[in-house]
């Protein structure tokens, strides 16, 4: 199981940004699949955007869409999501996950083999 740990959230007013990483424990990660998750207070846990590792292809979740930025930095077997014009409503904390790649994008949480303890993201008004 490759160990996530994810860091770079924090307390930004709204209308700011951060960026989040997600420092992996494989020295590769070109059969991976890596995610963020976010989950609220009182909500599910909502797909973000993932990125496939060997080829860098994305999908980002349409709640965030034009607003986020996934990428990869494969030296450093680091994931990043940016996180641009934030609202209140983007206010969770923020976990990265992992699992193998399959031909197609799976948005479901309970697929992902591994995930980090997550980082607390707080938008205030």
């Amino acid at each position: 199981q490759v160990q996530l740990v994810e860091s770079g959230g924090g307390l930004v007013q709204a209308g700011g940004s951060l960026r989040l990483s997600c420092a992996a424990s494989e020295r590769t990660l070109s059969t991976y699949t890596m995610s963020w998750f976010r989950q609220a207070p009182g909500k599910e846990r909502e797909f973000v955007a993932a990125i496939n590792w060997i080829d860098g292809h994305r999908l980002d979740g349409a709640s965030v869409k034009g607003r986020i930025t996934i990428s990869r930095d494969n030296a450093k077997s680091t994931v990043y999501l940016q996180l641009n014009s934030l609202t209140p409503e983007d206010t969770a904390v923020y976990y990265c996950a992992a699992k193998k790649t399959s031909g197609f994008f799976d948005l479901r949480a309970e697929v992902y083999e591994s995930w980090g303890q997550g980082t607390q993201v707080t938008v205030s008004s």
